[in-house]
């Protein structure tokens, strides 16, 4: 696996831990629809939270849960309203993005709650 893939999956497991202490409750990891990809889905407070993680070793290209772009966001937003409709759910949903920094002087995470939304 390569050195980028090992640090996303890390990552990830960082931020599931990190939510998970925050009383969130994991439902799914790595949910896929066709190409598309949730990182993390949990359940929060009767609200269906879709986490996408963002994991950088340094914040010289900006902070990274800074860094979901336009594309990212209508991918997961579209991923998010499949995973709904097939799961036959009826829940108030919100779009959050967790950003970690990993090397070896720290590990940081940045959690940014309704870090997006569908643009109706």
């Amino acid at each position: 696996m390569a050195s980028h893939n090992e640090l996303g999956k890390k990552g990830e497991q960082l931020a599931l831990e990190y939510l998970q202490n925050k009383s969130f409750r994991l439902v799914e990891k790595n949910w896929r629809h066709h190409k598309d990809e949730i990182d993390l889905i949990f359940t929060h407070e009767n609200t269906y939270v879709f986490v996408e993680v963002k994991t950088r070793e340094s914040t010289w290209a900006g902070e990274p849960e800074e860094l979901v772009t336009l594309g990212q966001q209508k991918r997961i937003i579209r991923a998010a309203d499949a995973y709904m409709i097939e799961k036959d759910l009826d829940f108030e949903v919100r779009f959050d993005v967790v950003g970690v920094i990993i090397n070896q002087h720290q590990q940081k995470i940045t959690h940014l709650e309704e870090a997006f939304s569908p643009h109706w």
